[in-house]
């Protein structure tokens, strides 16, 4: 790779609205669009080199996965890959970067539950919206957050830290990588759903958020996989369960919270790939079909299933719809709750 004014290029073969209706106006007009016949030009796709948005520093979750996909695409579309990381304000940054790009397919980037399902929902709204400024091409990869505490926390399993946030309300403080991401939204639905108030404390990024938690800075931290298991390996952490319906073959001996006592409880972090809204159908098809027989690769799968992430690749209705959802649930949690970003 080779580095031009802060952006990396990965050479081929070389390495809206937010209520109900408004939101449904948005589906019916983007899964027409993915109907609409593309002009003859798209035939020509591409042309030129694609530039890859990534919402986050480099070495980050999202970052490795937009790397390993990106370069498959570069051999499969015979063009250089241009990574853009445009880290900030959880990843709001590099979104409004691409919503005003021109829709052509020539600007891609990896999406998350923060950026695609989050951010969108808070009081303060970025400057896009998911359904009205961009294309889905496919969701990605799924995983769940582990539920860890700090060994000096007296509780070994869920149902113990609920009885002990219980009987020390607003003793306990919970670590996140900042407000507005699907870390701390997963932990406001737990106590929620639990009945329980921890003391939130938001940080830059997930790295000195897990730092603090290994100092005993604070006691909860809802982190990802791959961040939290080594850890877990070798007794600085203790995991508690995991987030999503299924337990995670990363995290074998934790229990899900939903078999821990609370039936329904699920949260999966996501990543998935958007481009510009209005972009040629034949093109949105051509990076959804490179990108699905991408992720069906052995070496692509291993790659990412080391992170402890499970492969989610599907069609771009699919993936609008899984936005759509995501976006709802976590705008009820927004609501009742009343998490501010200002």
């Amino acid at each position: 790779m080779v580095t031009i004014t802060g952006n990396e290029v990965g050479m081929p073969g070389r390495t809206a609205g937010t209520s109900p209706l408004s939101r449904h106006l948005y589906l019916v007009t983007l899964i027409s669009s993915l109907l609409w016949t593309a002009p003859a030009d798209a035939q020509q796709y591409p042309a030129k080199p694609i530039r890859f948005i990534i919402a986050q520093a480099p070495g980050g979750q999202n970052d490795v996965q937009a790397r390993i996909i990106g370069q498959k695409l570069a051999e499969a579309l015979g063009q250089p890959m241009v990574y853009d990381n445009r880290a900030g304000a959880g990843g709001q940054i590099g979104f409004e970067l691409l919503a005003q790009t021109p829709p052509d397919g020539y600007t891609i980037a990896m999406g998350s539950i923060s950026t695609l399902a989050v951010i969108p929902m808070m009081p303060r709204k970025p400057r896009y919206d998911p359904l009205r400024d961009f294309a889905p091409v496919t969701l990605v990869s799924t995983s769940p957050y582990v539920v860890t505490t700090h060994p000096s926390v007296p509780a070994r399993t869920i149902k113990q830290l609920v009885t002990l946030a219980k009987a020390q309300p607003g003793a306990l403080v919970y670590a996140t990588p900042g407000v507005a991401t699907g870390i701390h939204l997963t932990t406001e639905l737990f106590m929620m759903i639990t009945g329980i108030r921890m003391v939130h404390v938001p940080y830059k990024g997930g790295a000195p958020a897990t730092m603090d938690l290994l100092a005993g800075h604070a006691a909860v931290m809802f982190n990802n996989v791959i961040t939290a298991v080594p850890h877990v390996k070798i007794g600085k952490l203790r995991a508690l369960a995991v987030t999503t319906a299924k337990r995670s073959p990363a995290v074998p001996e934790a229990p899900t919270v939903a078999d821990s006592g609370y039936p329904g409880f699920e949260s999966n972090s996501w990543q998935g790939i958007v481009t510009r809204a209005g972009a040629p159908q034949a093109v949105v098809a051509r990076l959804n079909s490179e990108s699905v027989r991408i992720l069906q690769m052995p070496e692509v799968r291993n790659a990412i299933a080391s992170q402890g992430n499970d492969i989610a690749a599907g069609s771009p209705e699919a993936f609008l719809a899984y936005i759509s959802s995501e976006m709802e649930k976590w705008g009820k949690v927004i609501q009742t709750v009343g998490v501010k970003n200002d």
